[in-house]
C-alpha cells in the first residue's frame, strides 16, 4: 500500500521546502503519517493481516526516530509538525 502520486505531491508541497523536497525530515514524517493512517483503516477491515501489522510497526518506528531527531535539531519545526499532523499530545 503506497501513496498515490497526487496525494504524495500534495503532502510534499504542504510540508516540504519546495515541490520536490521529499528528503526533509518534516516531509518524511508527514508521508509516513499518511501511510500509517491508511494502514489503520485497512486493519479495521482486515484485522488478521499480521504481515501488514509488522510493516506498520516498522513505519511507526521510523516515524518515531525521525520525530526524535527533529525534536533534537529544530524544536519549533517539531512542535508545528506535531500540531499540523495531530500526533502526540
Amino acid at each position: 500500500m503506497s501513496l498515490a502520486k497526487d496525494e504524495k505531491a500534495k503532502i510534499v508541497k504542504k510540508f516540504g521546502k519546495s515541490a520536490k523536497d521529499t528528503g526533509s525530515t518534516a516531509t518524511q514524517v508527514a508521508l509516513l503519517t499518511k501511510r500509517i493512517e491508511e494502514l489503520q483503516s485497512h486493519f479495521k477491515k482486515h484485522n488478521k493481516d499480521n504481515h501488514s501489522k509488522t510493516g506498520l510497526l516498522r513505519i511507526v518506528s521510523d516515524r518515531k526516530k525521525l520525530l526524535t531527531y527533529l525534536k533534537r535539531k529544530d524544536l519549533s519545526t517539531y512542535e508545528k509538525l506535531v500540531k499540523d499532523l495531530k500526533i502526540r499530545n
